[in-house]
């Protein structure tokens, strides 16, 4: 059994607020055996899983870790009316992306602060100019009058600039003022977030998004 499934399974009964003897009962298990499958001391069998599945309305593959989404959706990405000319694999990582901006920007117009939807764009603005121009100056035929920051200084003002966007992002988030020019959040306009929410929310995103997470995460396990 992988070690998400412990995890897992124990997340799911308290999220429900649901005993350890209750869930047992339930699943048709003693409790102790409950206990050693939480934390990941027996492995259980795959009628376990499907029973678990079912009992806590999950899919078989969230339960055991494979995908980030409850219902166990696949990555679904809505068709642009451009032909695509992309390989696969980038193709697809385009997509993930836009799709999960779709759902950052909706957050912000439900938040509806300019100083903040301003300060989220700059960080983001920040990782798209850094990955272009490491393509674009890569190969020293390109005319470099595209840019006017040195080369020496670009990457280290840009930097700078996300860290300052992002603490400032942080500071309103906190429900404080950066400055007299910006605009403190107010926590009463903070939308409550959930997988099921945004799926409900934004269907034809939300996957890209559970999938960029769980990509970032196991890029993290890794390193």
């Amino acid at each position: 059994m992988n070690s998400d499934f412990p995890r897992i399974l124990t997340l799911l009964r308290k999220e429900q607020g649901i005993s350890q003897k209750k869930a047992a009962a339930d699943l048709g298990i003693s409790q102790a055996l409950l206990s050693h499958y939480e934390k990941g001391i027996r492995e259980c069998g795959l009628d376990f899983i499907v029973r678990t599945a079912d009992y806590y309305g999950v899919s078989c593959d969230y339960l055991l870790g494979k995908t980030p989404h409850r219902q166990g959706e696949k990555l679904h990405v809505p068709e642009t009316e451009e032909e695509d000319t992309h390989d696969g694999l980038p193709n697809v990582s385009r997509k993930i992306i836009s799709n999960s901006l779709h759902i950052v920007f909706g957050i912000l117009k439900k938040i509806n602060s300019k100083s903040l939807t301003k300060e989220i764009t700059l960080y983001l603005s920040g990782a798209v100019y850094n990955a272009f121009r490491m393509l674009y100056t890569a190969n020293p035929k390109n005319p470099s009058a595209l840019f006017e920051t040195k080369d020496g200084l670009s990457e280290a003002l840009t930097d700078g600039r996300m860290q300052l966007a992002r603490a400032k992002s942080r500071v309103m988030l906190l429900g404080e003022k950066v400055s007299d020019d910006d605009e403190a959040v107010k926590k009463d306009d903070l939308p409550q977030l959930s997988g099921e929410m945004l799926s409900a929310e934004y269907p034809d995103w939300a996957p890209s998004l559970f999938a960029l997470i769980e990509n970032t995460e196991n890029e993290h396990k890794e390193n």
